[in-house]
């Protein structure tokens, strides 16, 4: 093969990792994939959740394709580990797409729009649909790389990745866990019970979570990964890898001269900026 590459094409290549445990699935979704999407490359194929976590650690691609019902770490608690992941203040978490068989109550989960699906076997024209949107999504994160206007439809909904995994992590609609209501934080040489629906936003650092009411200010020792999977995913929203922020508490979303989402939040003079990969939810700013 000749050692002359177009630039332009070479840009445009989309690089995934691949996580099924069933070898046959991964063959003929690799196949399939080969099929409708040729800028596409697999960079790594995974047979299970840790090994998929892995991958995307090293090799940082643009989208995971994920089979739900694994041995072990599970498709789902993989898109959490990934969701968690440190990309740098300029980089994105990858595109998540969760391969599965036909589970009514999971196939309405993904109407949120935080990621897509990919029922067994993969089907051509349904992978079609799913190409077109993981393009659109691609494209649109290079216009904001360069400072262009985004239409409201380019991204996924307001609705979070974070909601996606907590119905996810109940087949069956099986009812999880209640959500956190009280917090036990440090204030000062005491230990204080903050109610959650006080909490304005979870700020964390390496060793400590920032718990901001409108009158305290606590620290905690969990970190932002757990506190995700305890509070409720409709009253808080992670914008960034360390930080979660209370919905009833954002006041206002405004760009900076860097052209990054900033959040004002009510009863604080707290700034609290917005990473990429969670642009998505105040589509349209």
């Amino acid at each position: 093969m000749s050692s002359d590459v177009d630039p332009s094409r070479e840009s445009s290549r989309v690089r995934a990792v691949l996580a099924d445990d069933e070898r046959l699935m991964r063959e003929q979704l690799r196949a399939r994939l080969a099929e409708v999407w040729p800028e596409l490359d697999i960079v790594a194929e995974a047979k299970h959740g840790a090994e998929a976590v892995e991958l995307v650690q090293q090799h940082r691609p643009d989208v995971v394709f994920l089979d739900i019902r694994m041995p072990g770490m599970t498709g789902v608690d993989a898109a959490r580990e990934i969701a968690q992941m440190d990309v740098g203040e300029e980089g994105w978490l990858p595109e998540i797409v969760f391969i599965t068989a036909y589970d009514q109550y999971a196939v309405e989960a993904f109407e949120q729009g935080a990621a897509d699906y990919v029922l067994k076997p993969a089907e051509r024209e349904r992978l079609l649909r799913t190409v077109e949107r993981l393009r659109k999504r691609l494209a649109a994160r290079a216009k904001l790389e360069a400072g262009a206007p985004v239409a409201p439809d380019e991204l996924p909904s307001g609705a979070s990745l974070q909601q996606l995994l907590h119905r996810l992590a109940s087949p069956g609609g099986a009812p999880r866990p209640a959500p956190l209501q009280w917090i036990q934080a440090t204030v000062g040489q005491s230990i204080q019970m903050i109610p959650v629906d006080e909490v304005l936003f979870f700020i964390s650092d390496e060793k400590y979570t920032r718990v901001q009411t409108p009158t305290v200010e606590a620290l905690i020792r969990k970190p932002i990964k757990e506190l995700v999977d305890e509070l409720d995913p409709q009253k808080f929203w992670q914008i960034h890898r360390s930080t979660l922020v209370a919905v009833h508490a954002i006041a206002a979303v405004t760009r900076d001269f860097r052209g990054r989402q900033i959040v004002s939040v009510k009863g604080s003079n707290e700034k609290l900026e917005v990473s990429r990969s969670y642009t998505h939810l105040f589509k349209g700013m």
